[in-house]
């Protein structure tokens, strides 16, 4: 009977040991991705801020032939950019799978904001319609697996 006691006591013990809360710390360590994602977005936007300073950015601006190039836009352009990587990511590596639809729409959003001063608004929408249709295909391609 002690041992039915025990037994019991031991299933209620993992049972509790599955409800209680991760800590930060292990939360990260089984997914570093977003970590490193928010950490690329952070040093990317010191480099565009830092060319902003210096002038180079006007310097690409002049080569790009555009009228007006500001560093927020070009920020949001690159933090949209690397969303996508996150998301190829997660797709290609099982280890890091998560679900990607709202990080899509996020990057495709930045994208457009960022690319607005380059291309113009006609270009802007056909591209957000191209990759928002390209995420559900290949959301659809590696849902089975």
């Amino acid at each position: 009977m002690a041992d039915d006691k025990e037994k019991e006591e031991e299933k209620h013990g993992k049972e509790d040991e599955k409800h209680e809360e991760k800590s930060p710390d292990e939360k990260w360590r089984r997914d570093p991705l977003g970590s490193l994602i928010w950490a690329c977005i952070l040093i990317w936007a010191g480099i565009v801020l830092l060319l902003e300073t210096t002038g180079a950015l006007e310097n690409l601006r002049d080569s790009l032939n555009v009228e007006k190039l500001e560093a927020w836009p070009v920020i949001a352009l690159g933090a949209g950019v690397i969303f996508l990587g996150e998301i190829v990511i997660r797709l290609l590596v099982p280890t890091y799978r998560r679900p990607i639809v709202g990080t899509l729409i996020l990057s495709v959003i930045l994208i457009g904001i960022g690319s607005e001063q380059i291309t113009g608004k006609e270009v802007i929408w056909a591209l957000i319609l191209i990759v928002l249709g390209a995420g559900l295909l290949i959301r659809g391609a590696f849902r089975g697996r």
